[in-house]
């Protein structure tokens, strides 16, 4: 697996470089916003690390513009604290983040939580329904009743996916972090607030039916 590093802080880069290629990454380095999109065509990495604070462009750019084209795992660097960092960045697509400065286990931890749900899919243009939702497993897709499909990030269709496959369950918040992001990943319960609104914004789009319902004090599930 290819890992693309965006860094323009050398100290960062030096040490994060030598420990991913010693878990057996492959690994190569941007350190512009600029640089880190050349990369991002020429070497088709299979997952993107990618500080916000660049030159050029900043990382939330970058990341938007890789959005258009690719579902690349991408996880940003923030800064500490920097909580509108955050939020920006799931709204542009992000898979994950990890505050600076980071201990390298727990960014491996994020890097190897996230190659798992990649390698979770399914055979070619294989499907699951619910009522008029089709949830396609090869496009990452969905649609309802068969008309114009709606593409989802990885982590939102994971999420519908759980859901679809859970249908009558109520998931608790940590079930669905274990399910998703892996147990014993470290993950704020706020986050999957945010993916569930993401969900429902795109549903809302077709249907007026609320299909992921709030159950108060336990979770979410699909009805």
């Amino acid at each position: 697996m290819k890992i693309l590093i965006v860094e323009d802080d050398k100290g960062i880069s030096d040490f994060v470089i030598p420990e991913l290629e010693h878990e057996g990454y492959e690994t190569c380095l941007a350190v512009t916003g600029r640089q880190a999109l050349e990369k991002f065509e020429s070497e088709k990495p299979d997952l993107i690390l990618l500080d916000i604070m660049l030159p050029e462009l900043n990382g939330l750019e970058v990341l938007r513009r890789i959005r258009a084209e690719s579902s690349v795992p991408v996880i940003l660097e923030t800064a500490r604290g920097e909580t509108i960092d955050k939020i920006n960045g799931l709204n542009l697509g992000a898979d994950d983040y990890i505050p600076k400065p980071f201990e390298i286990e727990e960014l491996l931890a994020r890097i190897n939580a996230l190659f798992r749900r990649v390698s979770y899919n399914q055979p070619k243009e294989s499907s699951l329904s619910y009522k008029s939702l089709s949830l396609n497993l090869d496009r990452m897709s969905f649609s309802f009743d068969g008309g114009e499909e709606v593409q989802l990030s990885k982590t939102e269709f994971l999420m519908l996916r759980l859901f679809v496959e859970n249908q009558g369950k109520v998931l608790s918040r940590s079930q669905i972090i274990d399910a998703i992001w892996g147990k014993g990943h470290f993950i704020d319960e706020n986050t999957v607030d945010v993916y569930i609104g993401y969900l429902r914004s795109k549903i809302s789009e077709f249907t007026k039916d609320g299909y992921i319902k709030t159950v108060r004090g336990a979770g979410y599930m699909i009805v």
